[in-house]
């Protein structure tokens, strides 16, 4: 039966050995392909599955694409899925997920590969190139102490001496070097991921840095790589993909184009769709320059990174663009050099391979603790960075550069900022709140669990901050409408009955799930609409793999029934899937895959000691209300009053219950099936899932959960 999406196969590399070996892709296939897929091989591979923090030579990272990789598919061509025990968090370093775009995973399709599983570590430094279905470790002493971006040209300079480049293009067929075999030719430079130096130290902050803007930040997989002595991967492929249904494929992405997407001759500029906004930046600085252009990952038919003319900030998005960016005012009043620094500072850290996440809540926890006498030269918490600087592109190198190498304050936070306020004595500011890392020692995105409910309910019951926007783009779209005079393009009663829609099985035309009022934030309808998100994400997001920024599309306003492509029978996820693999799985097919996968995820939680005890949000979000906004000074958000009518309501000035949250956990793990008095899965529930050989092996680790508990 042909695979196909698919390679057919997947590469297993034991660093230890320097040995590459190849796992049939068709043994796994059930999982649909990227975290899933991991998450499988991981469970095969990583013999321990009890360790706790992912610079464990045991640790098993995997590096997924899904069977959208590589083709066209709108928003999910170019994804990849980075898995396995992560580094900083607390209590436990659970295992864990990031995601990464760019054509890293589609040139590892074309390469004829569908995955990468890293065990091991190397005695010395190596970097791993793959070329087609070949394979070589590489002596990577000279590259060690590299950024990423030098990194990255030193490793293209070898290959283009190597492979004696003519007119553009790249000539493969190197014998001496890779056999007999027709490798092709080329036009393309390899696609790379390495770490620099967070990784290199193994910081808890370090990311994986592809091309010059495209990371994987979240879980410290820089450290993993660090810690296995593995610099980077290159990969370059001259082959294709198969897809069962090549014009089913074109046509559906056609409908996206032509009925969900916003045009230049049909203009949107305030659509409320996730999936329909024209190609435009996101980035929240002042660009020195008015000369730029969109810039994709491969297959997207959206544009939401840069390039400049000017050569910096290039490739960027998001949050990296402005972590910086409330620091710089203070000393440069300047509009164009403000902009002008930001984006600079914004490839200091992809340069560096350092996870800028951690900027947003942790630097302005470091100002605070230099506004009051406790952080800087001579004081208890010694620093000799030039705290007066701050704001400055001077301050910023240094402070990336003392948290990416473990120098200064750097050698406390390297193992994560939770752990370094108790070492420095100041676990009071968790309680305070002048530490806003809500969960699991990491810091809040900026939509707080108190207000927004599905994103901090998520991220505690899983493993991370959950980073996923299926809902989030209400609060925003709402609250910008609010804050800048703009229209409401839906109102709060008809938008939430669009979400409703597409929200099969479990939470279907329930429109109540999105009531996040105070009366009902403790409900069995929001536990419903967690589940809802958490597998849907796993599977139709993190598997197959689509962008979160642009997939659900819940509602669009490019539509004149306002009904956004997720689920449809024209543009919808299980379209393009059929498409692609040939199997005609439905849209609710696919939510029910994300919960086995989830489950999966969440034995592997089980083994490394999750217990429902320790599941609970740092003490501030009890003690303290929401009294301040990251993005704007309120947060809007749909709600239903005492009479049932629906409207947009600022839900800052609440705190969360913590005996009312304990009750909502029983909710949720009762709907979920698993033992309410552990959170762990019982044999029953992932029995049903045929999911026996789990149940299994956490009755022997004797962490199965009892049934009717």
């Amino acid at each position: 039966m042909a695979l196909y999406g698919y390679a057919g196969k997947i590469l297993r590399l034991d660093l230890t050995a320097r040995k590459a070996t190849a796992v049939d892709t068709a043994r796994y296939r059930r999982w649909g392909g990227g975290h899933g897929m991991a998450s499988a091989l991981f469970w095969d591979f990583c013999r321990d599955k009890t360790i706790k923090d992912g610079r464990d030579p045991a640790n098993v990272c995997c590096v997924m694409p899904g069977p959208f990789s590589g083709t066209i598919v709108p928003s999910g061509g170019g994804r990849c899925e980075v898995t396995g025990v992560g580094v900083g968090m607390d209590p436990i370093s659970w295992y864990t997920r990031s995601a990464i775009g760019g054509r890293f995973s589609a040139m590892l399709k074309y390469a004829g590969w569908d995955g990468v599983v890293i065990e091991g570590r190397a005695s010395e430094p190596v970097w791993v190139e793959i070329q087609n279905s070949e394979v070589r470790f590489r002596d990577a002493t000279r590259l060690w102490g590299l950024d990423t971006w030098a990194t990255q040209d030193e490793i293209w300079r070898l290959q283009r001496r190597r492979r004696g480049t003519r007119t553009g293009w790249h000539d493969l067929n190197d014998r001496a070097e890779w056999g007999a075999a027709d490798q092709g030719r080329t036009t393309q430079l390899s696609a790379i991921m390495t770490i620099g130096a967070a990784g290199e130290h193994q910081t808890a902050h370090a990311a994986l840095i592809h091309d010059a803007g495209n990371g994987a930040g979240q879980g410290g997989f820089g450290a993993v790589w660090g810690s296995k002595n593995l610099k980077a991967i290159s990969v370059i492929g001259t082959g294709s993909i198969e897809v069962a249904d090549p014009a089913a494929l074109l046509a559906a992405r056609l409908v996206v184009k032509e009925k969900y997407t916003a045009s230049w001759e049909r203009p949107d500029f305030w659509t409320w769709s996730r999936l329909g906004n024209l190609p435009r930046p996101i980035i929240q600085s002042t660009p020195p320059t008015p000369d730029r252009r969109p810039q994709s990952c491969q297959g997207c038919n959206n544009g939401c990174r840069l390039r400049f003319s000017v050569g910096y900030g290039n490739e960027s998005a998001c949050q990296e663009t402005s972590w910086y960016a409330p620091f710089i005012g203070r000393l440069v009043k300047d509009r164009i050099k403000a902009g002008e620094i930001n984006l600079k500072a914004a490839d200091i850290v992809q340069r560096y391979g350092f996870n800028s996440f951690v900027y947003q809540t942790g630097l302005h926890w470091l100002e605070h603790l230099v506004e009051e006498g406790a952080l800087g030269p001579g004081r208890r918490i010694h620093s000799d960075l030039p705290w007066s600087q701050l704001g400055t592109l001077e301050f910023a190198e240094a402070l990336t550069r003392a948290l990416s190498t473990r120098t200064d304050i750097g050698a406390d936070l390297a193992d994560g900022w939770v752990q370094a306020a108790r070492k420095w004595g100041r676990e009071e500011d968790l309680h305070t709140g002048a530490l806003q890392f809500s969960y699991w020692g990491w810091p809040e995105h900026g939509y707080d669990p108190r207000a927004e409910l599905e994103w901090g309910y998520g991220s505690i019951m899983g493993d991370r901050d959950t980073n996923t926007h299926c809902f989030n783009a209400i609060f925003t779209s709402v609250s910008a409408a609010v804050a800048y005079g703009l229209p409401l393009r839906l109102e709060a009663g008809e938008l939430v009955s669009l979400v409703a829609k597409k929200l099969a099985p479990y939470a279907k035309d329930r429109p109540e799930v999105l009531d996040f009022s105070d009366a009902n934030m403790y409900s069995e309808a929001v536990a419903q609409l967690v589940r809802w998100q958490q597998h849907y994400c796993r599977f139709w997001k993190n598997s197959t793999i689509l962008c979160d920024l642009k997939w659900p599309d819940f509602y669009n306003t490019n539509v004149p029934s306002l009904e956004g492509a997720t689920g449809s029978p024209d543009g919808g996820e299980q379209v393009f899937w059929k498409a692609v693999t040939g199997e005609d799985l439905s849209f609710e097919g696919g939510v029910e895959r994300g919960r086995q996968i989830w489950n999966l995820d969440n034995a592997i939680w089980t083994l490394q000691g999750r217990h429902r005890d320790i599941v609970h949000f740092a003490p501030y979000l009890y003690e303290h209300e929401y009294e301040h906004g990251e993005l704007f000074p309120f947060y809007m958000w749909p709600c239903r009053d005492g009479d049932g009518k629906w409207a947009y309501t600022d839900l800052m000035g609440r705190k969360l219950d913590r005996a009312k949250f304990e009750q909502w956990k029983t909710t949720f793990y009762t709907l979920e099936g698993w033992d309410t008095a552990s959170g762990w899965p019982t044999r029953r529930t992932l029995e049903a899932m045929d999911m026996k050989f789990v149940a299994d092996a956490l009755a022997a680790a004797g962490r199965l959960g009892r049934e009717g508990a």
